[in-house]
């Protein structure tokens, strides 16, 4: 066979950091869940622009709260999708997201002659582990698949009772 080895290590990487915290209420009857704060922090570098940061950050942390809460694809048993449209896949709304906290901090990068680095998908990434971390941790149970809408929040409950 075949063997290879391969590391890439460019020295011009320009990774953001974050810290990011949800606060979550779920509703034992019905597995609802309610998001209640969410606080996110960045490392962006130098921001030149503030407002389209935050908005960048918004979005992706919508995005990624749909991922933990509400989207997911589904088949029937042909393996036909059944949430091909809008009307089918459940996305977040206005009303699904909380008021965000935001905060950056700044580490400029020396890779770049302007200290940046990127921001576009921080939010996406960072929420749908904030978010179920935050489930998990009301409930007491070590794990609940994705999405955890209000029916399998409640199952998981009732499993761990």
């Amino acid at each position: 066979g075949l063997n290879e080895n391969a590391f890439y290590d460019p020295a011009n990487f320009t990774f953001p950091a974050g810290s990011y915290v949800c606060e979550v209420e779920v509703d034992r009857d019905t597995g609802a869940t309610q998001i209640v704060a969410f606080t996110a922090v960045d490392d962006f570098g130098k921001v030149i622009n503030p407002m389209i940061v935050e908005g960048q950050v918004h979005g992706g942390l919508a995005q990624g709260i749909g991922q933990a809460l509400t989207e997911g694809c589904r088949y029937d048993n042909t393996g036909q999708l059944v949430t091909g449209s809008f009307s089918d896949y459940a996305i977040p709304r206005a009303g699904d997201v909380p008021l965000f906290k935001l905060d950056t901090r700044e580490t400029p990068c020396t890779h770049n002659p302007l200290g940046v680095k990127g921001c576009g998908e921080a939010g996406a990434i960072g929420a749908p582990a904030a978010v179920m971390n935050a489930i998990t941790d009301a409930l007491g149970v070590k794990d609940i698949p994705m999405p955890a809408t209000a029916q399998t929040v409640w199952r998981s409950m009732h499993k761990a009772a």
